[in-house]
């Protein structure tokens, strides 16, 4: 199996490759030196800082914000399992980093900067970002030159960063939560895309679905900040109109926003908050599961895959929507396991953790199960691409050479080299295979080889979640986001013995009861014997079961491995109806997280 902690560790270490500005003390990518000093500067307006989004030098606003949101959700989501990993504290410094520039960003109510530098300028040179002599004119949208969706998702970022560091720093979490008000009113009153006013981002990052869908999705996430009325009322009076309850999504990203609204309300009606919205969030929902049937191919329009398996939507980086698409199935699948339901498929009922194998067989594609045994991630595994479509990873470090790179120089010497970076650009997701899982690891094949932050971003929470497990959170509860402590790697105290119910993640036809049968000492040492209890519950034969078996930290007995599952042991191959097979393990911990992957009934 994979090392999911080490994937997730790696992945947040891609951020720090990304910043712009004056880096701190702790800095732990070191190849990287202080850049944009003086952004924002001509337009009098400090904007250092904040993230260069890709393999250029620009700091362009919209893929910025949605990058924070999508950190900041998955750190609501799975910010236990993180802090459990000792990874916490990087994942809210990463988040930390955008919200700083977003509150530089937005200096008066109804003005956001929402671009430093410009794509053409930019992309005509390859240099160190602490080289750049490109144009770095600041653009903003204003009440005469409006940008709904560009105001909107910032709005998002910062009421959901606010969750993040509620409790470990209110003051900073209450200024977050002020700025998304405004910005939330500014989107609304003033409506307008936003690339009809910042012109020059539309070659890159042009605003397709308009700004309906941010408007959303902003009020969904100030809903889920501030639990205020006023923007639950929003998304019941604008579902229908703005399109919440109308659009089949198959995509979701940094454009269209539809099916991570549709989630949010599917999650509030599940929590029993809609009220008398109930029918128009029905029909939110309803579109959300359609997005999850299509994911996994039970729906009336599914989405493609590759021969190897993987979801495929475009040539040009295509990995975004891999990940992007892959963390709404892991969270829908934890918010129908923790409301004891199914989703619903034309095709039929299918159970939660469906959803879940479908998060962890993208995952595991991208980090090296695929027909080229490559990684997708740069730093992962043995096999990952070397000449990654990155200015800062394929020129020599300034620390290490600090003679100055040209603008055109730049390509000449370093962008037409064949050698492998210089730079390590550790856990960067590249924009992978084509639709027949061909790659090439060159650098001037930009829609394959350059990485981008939105890749990243929802990914850190799948692989906290895999990493960690379920660990019997009920994800419909009110969040609460622990402050990171640093990790202390003495032995936690094991909790009292306790038959644990079958876990939320499972309310299929098979029931798995786990108990503690004994515990001994031996060596200072607490050792604890389980039994689990695997029983089918139909009326029909088992005739084939597949079971994972996570923070298992000892031998097992009574079931077979088979890659990366467990399987009936070699006695046994079935199991009647109302039967059951028993399995035992010993180790020094509480109850392993066992949960069904698949099974046949015949």
């Amino acid at each position: 199996g994979h090392d999911y902690g080490q994937a997730l560790s790696k992945s947040l270490l891609f951020f720090e490759a990304q910043r712009s500005g004056y880096l701190p003390h702790n800095q732990r990518v070191t190849w990287r030196a202080h850049s944009g000093l003086q952004d924002g500067k001509a337009s009098g307006v400090d904007l250092v800082g904040g993230y260069y989004d890709a393999g250029d030098n620009v700091k362009f606003g919209l893929p910025m914000a949605f990058t924070v949101t999508m950190m900041s959700w998955s750190i609501i989501e799975y910010g236990k399992q993180m802090a459990a990993s000792g990874e916490l504290g990087h994942a809210m410094e990463a988040v930390k980093w955008g919200t700083d520039y977003f509150i530089k960003a937005h200096p008066q109510a109804n003005v956001l900067y929402g671009e430093v530098g410009d794509g053409n300028t930019d992309h005509y040179c390859w240099q160190r970002p602490e080289d750049m002599t490109t144009d770095r004119h600041a653009y903003k949208v204003d009440p005469s030159n409006p940008g709904s969706d560009l105001a909107g998702e910032t709005a998002a970022a910062m009421a959901a960063a606010s969750i993040v560091f509620r409790r470990s720093n209110p003051a900073y979490a209450a200024e977050l939560l002020r700025h998304a008000y405004q910005l939330f009113d500014f989107a609304d009153k003033y409506r307008g895309k936003y690339d009809s006013s910042i012109t020059v981002a539309q070659k890159y990052y042009r605003s397709i679905s308009g700004y309906n869908d941010e408007l959303l999705w902003a009020a969904a996430w100030l809903y889920q900040a501030s639990n205020n009325q006023y923007y639950l009322d929003y998304l019941g009076r604008n579902g229908d109109s703005m399109g919440g309850t109308g659009w089949k999504m198959t995509e979701f990203g940094w454009d269209v926003k539809y099916a991570g609204v549709q989630t949010l309300v599917a999650k509030f009606l599940m929590q029993g908050k809609a009220g008398h919205h109930a029918p128009v969030f029905e029909r939110y929902q309803q579109k959300a599961e359609s997005f999850m049937c299509s994911c996994l191919g039970k729906g009336d329009r599914n989405v493609q895959k590759t021969p190897g398996g993987l979801i495929f939507r475009q040539r040009w980086n295509n990995m975004q929507f891999v990940t992007s698409a892959s963390f709404l199935a892991t969270v829908y699948s934890d918010y129908l396991a923790s409301s004891g339901r199914n989703l619903r498929c034309s095709s039929g009922n299918v159970p939660p953790a469906e959803l879940i194998s479908l998060a962890k067989s993208q995952v595991d594609y991208l980090l090296g199960d695929n027909p080229r045994a490559t990684s997708y991630m740069v730093g992962y595994g043995s096999n990952f691409p070397q000449r990654v479509h990155h200015r800062g990873s394929s020129i020599v470090s300034i620390k290490v050479n600090p003679s100055f790179v040209s603008c055109r120089g730049g390509y000449a010497t370093w962008f037409s080299s064949k050698r492998s970076d210089p730079n390590l650009l550790t856990g960067a997701l590249v924009g992978g295979p084509d639709a027949y899982d061909d790659f090439a690891d060159e650098r001037d094949n930009h829609e394959q080889t350059e990485p981008a932050t939105y890749n990243n971003a929802p990914l850190i929470g799948i692989l906290a979640r895999l990493g960690g497990g379920h660990g019997g959170y009920n994800q419909l509860l009110p969040v609460v986001v622990p402050a990171p402590k640093p990790v202390v790697t003495k032995p936690q105290p094991t909790p009292s013995p306790k038959t644990t119910p079958p876990p939320a993640s499972w309310s299929g036809p098979i029931s798995i009861e786990q108990k503690m049968t004994t515990s001994w000492i031996a060596h200072g040492i607490t050792y604890y014997r389980y039994s689990t209890v695997v029983t089918n519950k139909s009326n029909k034969s088992l005739s084939s079961l597949n079971l994972s078996i996570s923070k298992l930290y000892g031998p097992i007995w009574g079931v077979t491995k088979s890659g990366d599952s467990y399987t009936f042991p070699s006695w046994l191959s079935s199991l009647s109806a109302g039967k059951s097979l028993e399995f035992v393990y010993i180790h020094s911990a509480s109850a392993a997280d066992v949960s069904v992957t698949n099974y046949v009934l015949a």
